[in-house]
């Protein structure tokens, strides 16, 4: 993880000082590349602690093509009920809560486009289901992708997608699986970590039930910022020392996308420095 330790302290030194939708400000470059290799350990931030039960809680909604963050709650921590998740501030958005048609409701989100994007006539498009079958049929297509942005529903998610735009690439000499994601809105601090570990843990999901072995997690960023009031946060965490990366351990007998589940993932031999807290700006 150095070149996420390397990429805040480029933002520190060389970031656009910037006003933002949100009001609190970043600091933003544009155009950056992180590239992980996932055979020498799981991608998991060491220099604070990863919310990493909130990272697979996440992904495995995505997968299941929720919008409803009370169904977030559930898969997370077993009950919807005095529970909150990384997305209860944006599902009571004043800015959105006009539009939501049932307390937790966010709309057509990440998940609701993976699995339920609509086509012009209006069925439905599996994308998760395509991708795999693509995989495993055409495994040297160009089109395994997935995306999330739908520009005729926009107006329709409580925020729009950062995380946009991934493409799995299989290698046949090597038998093993790449993804290449495009984020185009970037929170470094918070949202990085977060995103980078998604992602790893997808790309091995994926070679799982595909039969391959995984290769490399590459991360292409737009708008890459530090917000404002995480720089003394961002500072700390900059001096301290990394740990040795942990591994993933999933399930052998999963061999279905659908059939994971909170039990079905582990991180082993985790070390982390404390959490550094801070605020997310909605």
């Amino acid at each position: 993880m150095i070149q996420y330790h390397d990429l805040l302290a480029w933002i520190l030194q060389n970031g656009d000082d910037r006003n933002d939708r949100t009001g609190v400000g970043t600091l933003s470059v544009f155009g950056q590349r992180l590239r992980f290799n996932l055979n020498s350990g799981f991608p998991a931030i060491t220099t604070k602690k990863l919310a990493w039960k909130a990272c697979v809680g996440e992904l495995l909604w995505f997968l299941e093509g929720s919008g409803d963050e009370r169904r977030l709650a559930e898969i997370t921590h077993g009950s919807s009920t005095g529970n909150v998740t990384i997305w209860t501030p944006n599902a009571l958005a004043p800015y959105w809560k006009s539009k939501a048609r049932f307390e937790g409701d966010l709309g057509r989100i990440y998940g609701v486009q993976w699995r339920n994007w609509r086509a012009p006539d209006l069925t439905k498009i599996d994308q998760i289901a395509n991708l795999i079958d693509g995989i495993k049929n055409d495994p040297t297509s160009r089109r395994h992708i997935l995306s999330a942005w739908n520009v005729g529903e926009l107006d329709q998610m409580a925020l729009p997608p950062c995380h946009i735009l991934a493409q799995f690439y299989v290698d046949t000499t090597l038998n093993a699986i790449s993804c290449h994601m495009y984020q185009r809105s970037v929170d470094a601090f918070l949202g990085l970590p977060f995103n980078i570990a998604s992602y790893a843990l997808l790309t091995h999901m994926v070679a799982q039930v595909t039969g391959y072995k995984v290769s490399e997690l590459i991360i292409s960023t737009g708008d890459t910022h530090i917000y404002k009031n995480h720089i003394d946060q961002v500072r700390e965490q900059l001096t301290r020392k990394e740990y040795p990366l942990p591994t993933l351990w999933l399930n052998p007998d999963i061999k279905d996308i659908d059939k994971f589940t909170m039990n079905d993932i582990q991180l082993v031999d985790y070390k982390y420095h404390p959490s550094i807290k801070g605020s997310m700006a909605v």
